[in-house]
This record gives C-alpha cells, structure tokens and sequence, in this order.
C-alpha cells in the first residue's frame, strides 16, 4: 500500500484537499482510507495555518510514475513549482509518505519522506489509518514514532471529513459480478481491481492447478475431454462452496469466470459423442449454481489477445492460434445473443489498457453501472 500526505493552506483548503483526492482516484488508484483532517500551523516559514491529511492508496504505477502523477495533479490544482522552491505557502502538496514496503532514494524522490518523523501532522493521521504500520528502516510503528516525535505543534482535528470518490459508484444493487473474457483478455486483472475498489470476496479459476492443461495445448485430440471434465468439477465446486458461504444479499462476490464457460470450451474442443455426454452432465450441475447479478464480457480483438498471451509468458499458451481465439469469441457471443435478461454487458477494451490507465479502468466500472 501507498500512503500519501496532502496539504492546502490558500483559498477554500477544504476544497483543494477534495479536489486532490477526487484526482489521485481518478489518475492513481484506489483510495482505500482516508484520515481525519487536521489543522496546524506552517511550520519553517510565516504563512497561514495548513489544513493536512493522509490518505492510503492502492496503485498499480511505479513510484516513477507515481511521483509524475503526484506534481501533474499539483499542477491542474493551481500549485507553481520553482526550481528553488523551499518551504512556503501552497494551494496544494501531496507528499508520497510510503510506497509499500520500499526504501527509495533517488535524486528528486526518497521514501519514506525524510521528514515524517519530525512532523506530527504527519505521524497522527498516519497513525490514525494504521497505527501497528511500520515504517521500512526504522522498525518503529507510526504509534511509537508519533509518542517520540519532538515536533510539540498543535494539531486540531476537523469535524468535517472529506468524502471517498468511490461513493459516487453505487453498487449497492450488485452483489455478484462475474467477469469474462477471452484468453488473455485480462479477466482476473479487472477482477483484482474491483474487488479492491468495493471491498469484495474475490474469487479466482484455479486453471494453474490443472494438470491436463499442458498436456492439452500438446495434444488437443488426446486430453481434451479430461481437461473439460477436470475444468467443470472444479468451477462447480468452486462456485458451489465459495459463493454458498456467503449471504450475496450483504457480501459482494467478484469471480473472473462464470461456469457457462465450461460449455462454451467444450463444444469447442470435444467431438459430438463427448460434447453431448459433456452437455448432459452440465445442465445437471449448472441450475445449481447461484447466477451472477452482472455477467461482464471483455471483448478484446484478436490481435491484442495474441500480444497479451505472449507477454505473459506460458509456455503451454505458445501453441494458441487466432483460429482457436475466434472459435471461443464465436462461442461467448453466441451464449450472450441467447441470454434474455439485462444484466450482460459487453465492454469493447481492444483500445483500452486499464490496468496501467486508470481513466480506462474507470470508463469500465461506469459501463458496468450503466
């Protein structure tokens, strides 16, 4: 996790810390948790009182490109960087406090921020978040630092809190989202992310376990009926046990495959006499599953997807031809014509990259809620 400290002591100081967050969430990542807001006077220079709070994030982006974020945000806020800028009075500072467990020093970006042991508006809203955190390279949690800090300045704490920008997503309605996807379409990487941003149960195929996957991509004549009987008691079991433990009317469920898939690869990959034998086993184990509330389709082109595979790098993945990915893209549309209900939402991502964008990342989440 990524802890920031934002700062505003010019103009409505409210506002320009609500703008910050609104703004690190769309360009950063999640915000996670937010602390109080403290006020407290600017300390190294005359200037007015600052209003200073902490703010943790979950973010995918390198501390580089963290740090670039960080100063184009300041920017569009209306903050002037000069080369030989000290301390003075501001509109907005975000200060990159932690990032994960990592000890940075580099010429324009060290972490932790050489100052946040001396410096109690620091140490108590970081505290306030997690007060057993550990700083990386001083092996003292944010509590025992804040008791042994000498910065004696007061801090008063706000009553007026600022507001989380993942409230604008209602998903208060939706409590069992299903994402898929073509091979290599980045199914399990938005699940990652949304069960981050609306504090859901995440579960995940467990393919890496499949013994036959290997051997099938080798010999797809030989092992792909085992393969697809391997693959369908597996997700019935899965979804079985992990979603019945859970009351969907209070717990939010993200899984990056819906069992209809099984039928889908195996019309594919089965000769008839096996895929009807398959079929029948199938409609008998599926109409005991529980059905997604939103069943999520990441079209991604072909061309993509092959890039995708490779960049991965599974080995037993480097025999997939685009022939194949068609057959499946074929199978997922035509199960999704046949649905009769509203909850499917086909998301076009081939002009996407929403793992590194979050815009895009974001422009999902909106279509999904549509």
């Amino acid at each position: 996790m990524t802890y920031l400290g934002l700062g505003s002591n010019l103009g409505n100081r409210f506002e320009h810390l609500q703008a910050a967050v609104q703004l690190l969430f769309e360009r950063v990542g999640s915000v996670v948790k937010i602390s109080s807001i403290y006020e407290t006077p600017a300390l190294g220079f005359d200037g007015e009182a600052f209003l200073n709070c902490v703010i943790q994030v979950d973010t995918t982006q390198t501390s580089s490109r963290l740090l670039s974020e960080i100063l184009k945000i300041e920017k569009w806020l209306g903050r002037e960087r000069t080369a030989t800028e000290g301390y003075s009075s501001r509109v907005i500072d975000i200060d990159i406090l932690l990032y994960n467990d990592e000890v940075i020093n580099k010429p324009n970006l060290q972490v932790p921020h050489p100052e946040i042991l001396n410096r109690k508006f620091v140490l108590q809203p970081l505290a306030e978040i997690d007060n057993a955190l550990i700083i990386p390279g001083k092996d003292m949690s944010t509590q025992e630092l804040l008791a042994e800090t000498k910065d004696t300045s007061e801090i008063i704490k706000q009553s007026k809190w600022l507001r989380n920008p993942i409230k604008d997503f209602d998903f208060n309605a939706i409590n069992y989202i299903a994402i898929e996807g073509n091979i290599g379409a980045g199914k399990t990487s938005l699940a990652h992310l949304l069960s981050v941003d609306f504090n859901a149960k995440l579960i995940l195929e467990r393919f890496k376990d499949n013994p036959f996957l290997p051997k099938f991509y080798e010999d797809q004549a030989r092992y792909a009926f085992p393969l697809e009987m391997s693959f369908l008691a597996d997700r019935y079991q899965q979804l079985l046990e992990d979603i019945k433990q859970f009351d969907l009317f209070k717990e939010r469920v993200i899984v990056d495959y819906d069992a209809y898939k099984s039928l889908i690869f195996a019309n594919i990959t089965l000769q008839d006499e096996e895929f009807n034998l398959y079929k029948k086993l199938f409609s008998l184990m599926y109409k005991e599953l529980p059905k997604p509330d939103v069943y999520v389709y990441l079209y991604q082109n072909t061309d993509r997807l092959l890039e995708n595979i490779k960049k991965r790098g599974r080995d037993y993945e480097k025999s997939i031809k685009a022939e194949y990915l068609n057959k499946i893209n074929d199978g997922y549309l035509e199960f999704i014509k046949n649905q009769h209900t509203s909850n499917v939402k086909i998301i076009d991502i081939s002009d996407m990259d929403f793992v590194k964008n979050r815009a895009d990342y974001l422009s999902i989440v909106r279509q999904i809620l549509a």
